[in-house]
């Protein structure tokens, strides 16, 4: 056990305090390990400079550049210094400023013809790019005898650039790599000999060794090679074995019964299934006519009708003498979720009630707000099995809710909830209960294998009849105001039509909000000038009242108001007593309202790509043809507004949730739903590597089908116990 402990000695122990105070709090790095595998970021050569025409504004940068002039300059009459340094690479100019007593160190080391490694943030001023008081090393000497050994010693040499912070530079954090680079040596290989030598991988240790200090880019491709290969078959052993596992549990078979529950709904529906829409259902009752619990992830596009497939599943289980429970994200969620399934179930959905069909069952309610006499009287009938369908939030898990017989589980919105939470309320049937999981972000095939890897999934593509197309389009506010006023002239003609809309900001605007954005600021660093604070629920809605849709009825929506005034507001809202509902993104999933055709969606650059489209998703839902306007400040030529024309220029949530992994960082997308997910994913790009993936998942199922306890292979269990203990450490932080 030697070999894991040099992996897990403190780097308190190894760098001092502040180095390792810095690391901790900023890259979150904490042991011997971690430094290890805090891999670089790219790699610069030695005589081939970076080329400064193409650095990103606002982002701390790390430069390899020759000085091509410095010069002093006096100002604040003789008061003030400024030193302005030149450096150049051929393709472009950036200019270095330092001021004050900062100037007297560069100015007598960054000499014409020196060259120098450079990290700091990029600005603008003067219409120029420059670094202020950006950090550097040299990378030559003076002295001539010195100069000819640095040149020696940096010769052909790769040098690392890391992921940095603005406490600690990239050289520095090489540094410190230099430090515990010894110990790479005591890397646990988790790969079988038999696969590392079929497949060609260096070893462990040399990768380590090869990746931190390459001598040439031959050793950083064969490095990359093994550590994202290491990266992904970790992490599906550990979905394999979880698979494996959840194949030896025994579960209650839950079969269709012929004129039962779902005949009887299916028979009262005013439309079709779609295609799509039975192939799934399909899918899904072979799985619960099993005896052994269905783990299957339903994805599909906005609007598809997935909870149309899941409602269905659970009726086959009601039929089946069993009791299906709905886990929503949010209050909102659920209720809306209740509501429009009481709705479609009719007289069905009042079992045991006046008026309630025979065949029904109770459709209950359960989140965290209720009044105590509601909740009694819903706990009451999930234990003796009156209701057969329940819907709710986290409130569902807690100890006190028992089941009679719990039989399905359908968690809704996947991504926000993370596998611990699936399991808490799966331990609540007698016998594990089927489990099916939907998510309305369509997710690309890679991502479904890396973070749902434990679940088989279908998919449904197709859009049920009825539904009409959305037109998007920006509307850019600062270039041309126009636009906005004529969005809102948009917004009154589909009302003066009969229609509603949405006008979604990406703030509330309250009190309390204004006070944490406050104490933030004074501990943040300073204010940018020029970014405004993010537009408010609160302030748009009286602005719209004032002005631009005076006379029509505006109403507000968002996560703090008391659940009553919630469920009071989206009912009368879909009820169509509302005509503009300004609301967060509360209404980004499972709101269903036909007749809200039109939404506004202010400073839409705030928002993520599969957030927009979740959005967008809200409206067309009925015959008439829905339109979004994604109204932003940003600049024409910015990122921002390059992701916002590519939402409005497709529906197809499967080419935008590629678009949105390609451009934002993994952590982001992948999100908490597969704990452990996050802190393992270091080389592996799940978009790029997907034969990576694949190829790794095909050896991991091999791997545990021929030894599902890893008996033969305690290196492999120990680097997983690592990274599932860590897990579980990550999950209880959260709480």
């Amino acid at each position: 056990m030697d070999r894991v402990s040099s992996f897990d000695e403190p780097l308190l122990k190894l760098l001092g305090g502040a180095t390792a105070k810095v690391m901790a709090e900023h890259l979150d790095l904490h042991t011997v390990g971690d430094l290890l595998h805090h891999y670089p970021r790219r790699y610069e050569e030695r005589g081939k400079l970076t080329a400064l025409a193409d650095l990103p504004l606002d982002e701390h940068v790390t430069v390899v550049a020759q000085v091509a002039d410095a010069r002093i300059l006096m100002f604040n009459n003789g008061r003030g210094k400024r030193l302005e340094v030149t450096l150049t690479d051929g393709s472009g100019r950036l200019q270095l400023v330092f001021f004050g007593h900062g100037v007297h160190k560069p100015h007598k080391e960054l000499l014409p013809g020196r060259q120098a490694m450079f990290a700091g943030k990029v600005s603008v001023f003067n219409r120029k790019m420059q670094l202020a008081h950006p950090t550097y090393q040299l990378l030559d000497a003076s002295d001539a005898d010195e100069a000819t050994e640095a040149v020696d010693a940096f010769a052909g040499r790769l040098l690392p650039i890391y992921p940095a912070c603005k406490q600690l530079d990239s050289w520095r954090i090489a540094k410190a790599v230099d430090a515990v680079l010894p110990s790479a040596r005591d890397a646990v290989d988790p790969l079988p000999a038999s696969l590392r030598e079929g497949r060609g991988f260096t070893p462990l240790p040399e990768a380590l060794l090869k990746v931190h200090r390459p001598q040439t880019k031959a050793d950083i491709e064969d490095a990359k090679a093994r550590l994202k290969w290491d990266e992904a078959f970790v992490l599906q052993v550990a979905l394999a074995r979880r698979r494996y596992a959840d194949t030896q549990l025994p579960a209650a078979a839950r079969r269709p019964v012929t004129d039962g529950l779902l005949d009887a709904f299916d028979a009262k529906l005013p439309f079709t299934l779609t295609e799509g829409q039975q192939k799934v259902s399909k899918e899904i009752f072979d799985d619960l006519a099993t005896e052994h619990p269905m783990h299957r992830l339903l994805q599909g596009e906005v609007g598809s009708g997935k909870t149309m497939v899941a409602l269905r599943a659970m009726l086959t289980v009601v039929d089946a003498g069993g009791q299906a429970a709905m886990l929503a994200p949010t209050e909102v969620l659920a209720q809306q979720h209740h509501r429009s399934i009481t709705e479609m179930m009719g007289e069905l959905a009042e079992g045991g009630m006046l008026g309630g069909s025979d065949r029904g069952t109770k459709v209950v309610l359960l989140t965290g707000s209720m009044g105590v006499a509601a909740r009694r009287q819903a706990l009451l009938d999930l234990v003796t099995g009156e209701a057969g369908i329940v819907i709710g939030t986290h409130a569902l898990i807690e100890d006190k809710v028992q089941f009679h017989d719990l039989g399905l589980v359908v968690v809704d919105e996947q991504h926000r909830f993370g596998v611990e939470q699936r399991d808490a309320l799966r331990s609540k049937g007698k016998q594990p209960p089927h489990l099916l999981v939907m998510t309305a972000t369509p997710i690309p095939r890679t991502v479904a294998m890396t973070v749902f890897g434990d679940l088989e999934t279908s998919v449904l593509d197709q859009l049920p009849a009825g539904r009409s197309p959305i037109a998007s389009h920006v509307v850019p506010a600062k270039d041309k105001p126009h636009f906005l006023s004529r969005a809102w002239e948009r917004v009154r003609e589909e009302v003066e039509n009969g229609h509603q809309a949405y006008v979604v900001c990406p703030r509330i605007g309250d009190d309390a909000e204004e006070e944490k954005k406050g104490r933030a600021k004074k501990k943040g660093a300073e204010e940018d000038p020029d970014k405004r604070p993010p537009l408010a629920v609160l302030e748009i809605a009286d602005e719209l009242r004032k002005g631009a849709l005076s006379g029509l009825s505006v109403e507000v929506l968002h996560g703090r108001m008391h659940p009553d005034d919630k469920d009071d507001v989206m009912r009368r809202f879909a009820a169509g007593d509302v005509d503009v509902l300004v609301a967060t993104t509360v209404i980004e999933v499972g709101v269903n309202v036909p007749n809200a055709t039109a939404m506004v969606i202010m400073d839409a650059d705030r928002f993520g790509v599969s957030q927009l489209h979740q959005l967008r998703g809200r409206v067309g839902r009925g015959s008439a043809p829905g339109l979004c306007l994604l109204v932003s400040e940003a600049h024409e030529a910015s990122p921002a507004r390059a992701r916002l024309s590519a939402v409005a220029a497709t529906l197809d949530g499967f080419e935008l949730s590629r678009i949105d992994l390609e451009q934002r960082r993994e952590g982001d997308v992948l999100g908490q739903a597969q704990s452990g997910v996050r802190s393992s994913l270091r080389m592996l790009t799940v978009i790029d590597d997907e034969e990576v993936i694949a190829a790794a998942r095909e050896e991991a199922v091999a791997v545990v089908a021929a030894d599902p306890e890893l008996e033969h292979l305690p290196e492999l269990r120990t680097v997983l116990a690592a990274l599932l203990d860590k897990d579980r450490e990550e999950y209880l932080d959260k709480g």
